[in-house]
């Protein structure tokens, strides 16, 4: 697996049925073979079913919250213009989330057009500041994945429990 395989997974987990090739190249900003690779190693992985085209959300689940950080760790970088994300999502600013963190400079996607300023973390593919802006839903998974690439032990916990349920019980 790739870290962009993560990403086509959670765009997948808010689709009822298939959206088609062609509509998660678009959404996701990555070519159409990037998304024909993805889905085949998301298959070999066992955590796609091509014969039913979905996501086996509970083995999604599992990989994320223990494979994914040791799989694709990041830290935090220096001090640049981008995209909030980990505990700094504004699509997370109603959970607890922020009453567990200190930090004053917040972690950012590195963005050029960015609103804000803080601590760089490379996204899991260079499509994931374009996607997000028009997907709440999967913007607040990838900041809850960051906050398990780069959080301390209260926040990953915080971030686990919330994966599980919002991987176990968005849309169907």
């Amino acid at each position: 697996m790739v870290s962009q395989d993560v990403v086509v997974a959670l765009k997948l987990l808010e689709s009822p049925k298939w959206p088609g090739f062609a509509r998660l190249s678009e959404a996701l900003g990555m070519s159409l073979s990037q998304v024909h690779r993805s889905i085949a190693r998301l298959s070999e992985s066992r955590l796609f079913v091509k014969s039913e085209q979905t996501i086996q959300r509970a083995n999604l689940a599992r990989f994320i919250v223990h494979g994914l950080p040791f799989a694709f760790p990041a830290r935090l970088g220096e001090v640049t213009r981008g995209i909030a994300t980990a505990w700094a999502c504004p699509e997370l600013k109603d959970t607890s989330l922020s009453s567990l963190v200190s930090d004053d400079l917040a972690p950012v996607w590195p963005e050029s057009d960015g609103k804000i300023k803080g601590r760089a973390i490379e996204p899991l593919h260079d499509g994931v500041p374009i996607a997000v802006q028009s997907d709440k839903e999967l913007y607040a998974l990838l900041a809850l994945i960051d906050v398990l690439r780069v959080g301390r032990a209260r926040e990953r916990e915080f971030a686990e429990a919330e994966l599980q349920r919002r991987i176990l019980n968005v849309r169907s």
